[in-house]
C-alpha cells in the first residue's frame, strides 16, 4: 500500500510540474497573435492561436487538478500510516511508564495537530519542486531573446527563497511553540474534566477557571505570532516579485522605444518577442510565490511530523508489538518469577530478588494491604513494567520485549474499574476482535450473568467510562470479556471486588471462579474472604524476596 502511495505521490508531482510549463506555448501563441495584429494582419489571423490557447488552457487546468488530487490522496494515505504507527506505539506502551504522554496531548496530536501534515505533503512538496525547475526552464526560454532580461530575472528571483528561508526559521519555531501550547492546554482541560467532582469538592473551580483562561490567552498570543509571520512572508514575496516584474517590463519597454539597445545579443527584438518575455516574467516568480505561501504549511507540517514521531517512539517497559511468531500451546500456563527486582524511580525497592512458582491451573492470591506491590507484581507478570533484575517465565519462556505481545495474548486482565468505551454492550464485549461474533458474545453475556441487562438495554449505548452501568455490572462486563477470550489461559485480577457491596462482591467472585476453571489465576486482593477461596495465598511485604504462603 505504501508503494502505491509513493507512486501516486510521484505522479502527482509530475503532473503539477507539467501544468505550469503549458504556459510557455500559451504565451508564445498569445504574443504571436498580438504581434500579427500589430503588423496590420487581419483579426482572423488570431483565431487559430486563440483556439490553441483555449485548448492548452483546458490541458493545463486538467493536469493541475489531477496532480493536486493525486498529491492530496498520497498525503492523506501517509497521514493515515503515521497515525496508525503512533496509535500502535501508544497502544503497546506500558500504562505504568512515567514518560507516557498525557492522554489529552496524545489526542490533540493525533486529531488536530496531525492534520497539518496533509497540506505540508500535498502543497509544499509540489511547490518546492516547481520552484526548483520551472524558473530555470522559463529562463532558458528568455535568454535566447535577451540576456539582459534573463539577467534581471536571475538576480531578483533568488531573493524570494532567501528571505523566505530566513523567515521560515522563525516560523517553524513559532509553529512548534503553538502546537506544544495547544497540546498542553488540551491535556490540562481533559485532566480537569476528569477530576471535576474533586475540584468542586475542594472549592477550586475559580482557580481552575483562571488557570484555563491564562493558558487560553497564552495560546492566542502564540497563534497571533504565527499569523504575523505569515503576513510578513506574504508582504516580502509580493514586494520582490513586483520589483522583478517591473524591472523586466521597464527594460523591454525602453528597448522597444530604442532607449536601450543592449542586452539582445546584438539584434533588436520586436513586439511579439518582447511581449513573450513579459508574459513569462510573472510566471518565473509564480512558483516562488507559491512556495512562499506554502512555507507556513511546511513549518506547521514539520512540527506535526515531529510530534507524531515522538508519539511513535519506543516506550518504556517490556511491552512489545510483535506479531505471533509461532503457535503457543493454549491452556493454563505455569508462571515462574526468578529473583525479580523492582523499584519506582529512586525510591525504596518494591521487590528485591523475589522468587515465586505458580503451577498450571493454580489459583493464587497475592495478599497484602494497599501499596505493598500487588498491582506492581501483576504488571511485571503482564510485561507492562520491566524488572530491574531477574526475569518472568511463562511456561519456561522468558517474557522479553520480543515475546511480550505474543505471551500476553494468553493473558486476561480484570481490574478494579475496567474501562468501558462509549458504545453498545456487545461492542464492549467484542472490542472489535476477530472471531468474537454474535453467538460468542451471547454466550459470554450469559456466563457473566449480564444477559438480562443486555436484554433490558437492547441497542442503547453505554456512556464513556461506563456511564449507565453500576459498579457490579461493569465488573461483570469485564468477566464477559474474559468469557469471550478462550485463549487466555492466565488471568490476572487486580482487586476485582474492591468498592463492591457484599452481595455484588459474592456474585463477581462466583463468576470469576467459574470462568477460572482450567486456567491459572493470579489475584491481588486485601480481602481475606476472597483470598480464602484461592488454592494458595501469598503474603507480600515491601522489599520482599519471596512470598510467604498462607
Amino acid at each position: 500500500m505504501r508503494t502505491a502511495a509513493r507512486r501516486a505521490e510521484r505522479a502527482g508531482l509530475m503532473l503539477q510540474l507539467a501544468a505550469p510549463l503549458v504556459w510557455i506555448p500559451q504565451a508564445g501563441l498569445l504574443a504571436f497573435a498580438v504581434g500579427a495584429i500589430a503588423d496590420s494582419q487581419p483579426a482572423s489571423a488570431a483565431l487559430l492561436p486563440a483556439l490553441g490557447i483555449a485548448l492548452l488552457g483546458f490541458l493545463r487546468a486538467g493536469l493541475d487538478a489531477a496532480g493536486a488530487r493525486l498529491s492530496f490522496r498520497a498525503a492523506r494515505a501517509e497521514l493515515t500510516r503515521l497515525r496508525a504507527e503512533a496509535a500502535r506505539a501508544l497502544a503497546t506502551r506500558s500504562p505504568l511508564a512515567i514518560d507516557r504522554p498525557a492522554s489529552g496531548l496524545a489526542a490533540s496530536v493525533l486529531t488536530e495537530q496531525a492534520e497539518a501534515v496533509v497540506p505540508y505533503l500535498a502543497r509544499f512538496a509540489p511547490a518546492r519542486m516547481k520552484a526548483s525547475v520551472i524558473p530555470l526552464v522559463l529562463l532558458a526560454c528568455v535568454l535566447p531573446i535577451s540576456w539582459a532580461a534573463g539577467l534581471l530575472l536571475l538576480l531578483t528571483a533568488p531573493l524570494i527563497p532567501l528571505f523566505m528561508a530566513l523567515i521560515g526559521l522563525q516560523a517553524k519555531a513559532a509553529s512548534e511553540a503553538q502546537l506544544v501550547e495547544m497540546g498542553s492546554l488540551n491535556g490540562f482541560l481533559l485532566d480537569r474534566l476528569r477530576g471535576l467532582a474533586t475540584i468542586r469538592s475542594l472549592g477550586a473551580v475559580d482557580a481552575t477557571a483562571r488557570r484555563l483562561r491564562e493558558d487560553a490567552d497564552s495560546l492566542a498570543r502564540r497563534t497571533m505570532v504565527v499569523l504575523r509571520i505569515a503576513f510578513l512572508s506574504s508582504a516580502v514575496l509580493e514586494l520582490f516579485s513586483a520589483v522583478g516584474v517591473a524591472l523586466v517590463a521597464a527594460y523591454i519597454g525602453l528597448h522597444l522605444l530604442g532607449a536601450l539597445e543592449f542586452g539582445s545579443w546584438g539584434r533588436d527584438f520586436g513586439l511579439a518577442q518582447g511581449l513573450f518575455m513579459l508574459l513569462l516574467a510573472p510566471a518565473v516568480f509564480e512558483p516562488l510565490r507559491e512556495l512562499a505561501s506554502a512555507w507556513h504549511d511546511r513549518a506547521a507540517g514539520q512540527a506535526a511530523l515531529a510530534a507524531l514521531e515522538r508519539l511513535a517512539a519506543p516506550g518504556a517497559g517490556i511491552v512489545g508489538d510483535d506479531a505471533p511468531g509461532r503457535v503457543v500451546a493454549q491452556g493454563a500456563p505455569a508462571v515462574r518469577l526468578e529473583a525479580l527486582g523492582f523499584r519506582h524511580g529512586d525510591g525504596a525497592a518494591v521487590f528485591d530478588g523475589f522468587t515465586l512458582d505458580i503451577a498450571p491451573g493454580e489459583h493464587v492470591a497475592l495478599f497484602a494491604p494497599s501499596g505493598a506491590g500487588k498491582s506492581t507484581l501483576l504488571a511485571l507478570i503482564a510485561g507492562l513494567a520491566a524488572p530491574d533484575g531477574g526475569r518472568v517465565l511463562i511456561d519456561d519462556e522468558a517474557l522479553t520485549e520480543a515475546s511480550a505481545a505474543r505471551l500476553r495474548a494468553r493473558m486476561a486482565h480484570i481490574g478494579q474499574r475496567p474501562h468501558i468505551f462509549a458504545g453498545t454492550l456487545n461492542a464492549n464485549v467484542s472490542l472489535g476482535r476477530e472471531g468474537v461474533d454474535a453467538p460468542a458474545i451471547a454466550a459470554a453475556l450469559i456466563a457473566a450473568r449480564l444477559d438480562t441487562v443486555a436484554a433490558r438495554r437492547g441497542p442503547a449505548p453505554i456512556g464513556e467510562a461506563g456511564r449507565g452501568l453500576s459498579g457490579g455490572e461493569a465488573l461483570r462486563l469485564a468477566l464477559a470479556r474474559l468469557a469471550a477470550t478462550p485463549q487466555a489461559g492466565l488471568i490476572l485480577a487486580d482487586e476485582p471486588t474492591a468498592h463492591l457491596d457484599a452481595t455484588t462482591s459474592a456474585e463477581v467472585t462466583e463468576g470469576l471462579l467459574a470462568l477460572a476453571q482450567g486456567r491459572t489465576l493470579i489475584l491481588a486482593t486485601h480481602d481475606p474472604a476472597l483470598a480464602a477461596r484461592m488454592d494458595r495465598v501469598i503474603t507480600l511485604a515491601p522489599g520482599a524476596t519471596a512470598g510467604e504462603a498462607a
